[in-house]
């Protein structure tokens, strides 16, 4: 056998190896995502901060409603004291999230000086990040991150990369119940774990 032979079979054997770690890599962590998201606690803090979603018109979308319940639930629970609602206008006829999310709940009883909003952010992280400022501003220091199951792991790794002292809460139920749209989420929820891990971004 050459030499050549030889340098082109280490080369696809090192292909293959590569590609087959890198396959484990990414199945293990989609697998890691499901199973945080599945977790649940009894941790009391003293904010939720519910990350935005659409909104429909000027109602929050079903996805977002689904956060806003749940977080409406903690506080009628003693969980917290305040709710954070994050986000901003997805489109220029429509509300800032924030601000649908905050109506909604003041029509559910939650009492409007127990609501603090932002209204400027656009991504996960910029939800977090502005968050924290409207927090800070109001000596708020220990939170609960509320979201869809398949989006805690990559949220709360952020919010702790902020410095904040934060804990998942993902709401029990999802609008992604049928097996395809949540192998669908899965998919770009890992996407953007790993892109996250490499970029900090």
């Amino acid at each position: 056998m050459t030499i050549h032979k030889i340098q082109k079979q280490w080369l696809i054997l090192a292909s293959i190896a590569f590609f087959s770690a890198l396959l484990l890599a990414i199945a293990s962590t989609a697998s890691s995502i499901y199973f945080y998201g599945s977790k649940t606690n009894n941790i009391k803090a003293e904010a939720a901060i519910v990350l935005g979603a659409a909104v429909w018109g000027k109602e929050p979308s079903p996805v977002f409603k689904e956060r806003i319940n749940h977080a409406i639930n903690l506080y009628k629970n003693g969980k917290i004291r305040t709710i954070i609602f994050t986000g901003g206008v997805g489109d220029s006829n429509e509300p800032a999230e924030a601000i649908a999310g905050k109506h909604y709940a003041m029509a559910q009883q939650v009492k409007a000086t127990d609501i603090l909003i932002e209204t400027q952010s656009r991504t996960t992280h910029q939800n977090l990040k502005n968050a924290l400022e409207v927090a800070s501003t109001n000596q708020l220091n220990k939170f609960l991150i509320v979201s869809d199951p398949l989006h805690m792991k990559r949220a709360v790794l952020m919010a702790k990369d902020l410095g904040m002292d934060a804990y998942p809460s993902p709401t029990p139920t999802t609008r992604y119940r049928s097996f395809h749209s949540q192998i669908e989420f899965l998919i770009r929820e890992t996407y953007f774990y790993l892109v996250y891990l490499v970029f900090k971004i």
